[in-house]
């Protein structure tokens, strides 16, 4: 039960420690900057699942969807391409759209892993498990939307953008 803190931290830690070092240093930030940057590291964490917990992941897929070892590690390599698109300031909107488009796939695996119990990130918890990823999941696709899909506003400083 620890991943969902886990993303999180990874998620807002960049984001947290620039912002404090602006302030503490009264120096301007790009906080949209550190945000993505923990966007991706977001996606480097659940792109190295896709490796580490094949056998965990295949799982959460039903029976009847064709090639699914195939499809864990595909989607673990788009992950890490996530990754690297939040990573690089000019791929950083598009890439927030691919994410947000992922992360809405993606969901209904999290039903299905959670509706059968799956031994995997808190699945076995059974729907109980949804409470918790559910919010999750608007978090995380309202970070990439707040910070790399919005577009910032017209006259604001970089401090102000975050």
């Amino acid at each position: 039960m620890t991943t969902p803190l886990i993303l999180l931290v990874l998620m807002t830690a960049p984001y947290l420690i620039v912002r404090a070092y602006a302030s503490a240093t009264k120096r301007p930030i790009d906080g949209r900057h550190a945000a993505s940057v923990g966007a991706g590291l977001l996606f480097v964490f659940t792109g190295v699942g896709h490796f580490v917990e094949t056998e965990s992941m295949l799982q959460m897929l039903p029976p009847w969807v064709p090639y699914r070892g195939l499809l864990v590690y595909a989607t673990g390599l788009l992950e890490f391409a996530i990754a690297v698109g939040f990573f690089v300031p000019t791929t950083r909107r598009a890439t927030g759209w691919i994410a947000i488009g992922l992360l809405v796939l993606f969901f209904p695996v999290n039903v299905y892993a959670a509706l059968n119990r799956i031994e995997m990130g808190g699945h076995s918890w059974g729907p109980a498990y949804l409470l918790i990823r559910a919010p999750l999941q608007v978090i995380i696709l309202l970070w990439i939307y707040w910070f790399a899909v919005r577009a910032p506003r017209i006259g604001r400083t970089s401090h102000d953008a975050a």
